[in-house]
């Protein structure tokens, strides 16, 4: 990856991810995200939602359709200085195991508001893996 885009993905501290349903509806959300080289991690925390976990849309249109986008950018009114990286991969939803750990602890090093109860052990998170990453701009 280039060296300019891994910059700008562990400096920035939102995404949009966006989903589709079984019928290509399309779901744009924020996101908090962090990395590890391969994959990309958000997590289902305990900020407050109107509906379960399970029945988030996000989660539901991983499970009908596993392919994502995740819209990493910066906006300025000088257009000069606007860029954006763009990550094309497929979702899975993690409840147990290794690489849940791992993403709890990517998470709670990327943001301080994790180290505490909005993100418990065992919490889901879903996991991103890239296939194309695109960036553009003054990256």
């Amino acid at each position: 990856m280039d060296a300019r885009i891994s910059r700008r993905l562990r400096q920035a501290r939102v995404a949009r991810l966006a989903t589709a349903d079984a019928n290509g509806r399309p779901h744009v959300v924020p996101v908090c995200f962090a990395r590890d080289g391969r994959s990309f991690y958000t997590p289902l925390d305990l900020k407050p939602k109107r509906v379960r976990l399970e029945e988030l849309a996000r989660v539901r249109h991983i499970r009908a359709n596993s392919n994502v986008s995740l819209l990493v950018d910066e906006y300025s009114e000088n257009w000069e200085k606007l860029w954006y990286v763009l990550v094309r991969g497929t979702a899975r939803l993690l409840s147990k195991g290794k690489e849940l750990a791992k993403a709890h602890r990517l998470l709670r090093t990327k943001y301080p508001q994790y180290r505490g109860r909005l993100l418990p052990e065992g919490a889901p998170v879903i996991r991103i893996r890239a296939q194309r990453i695109i960036g553009w701009g003054r990256l």
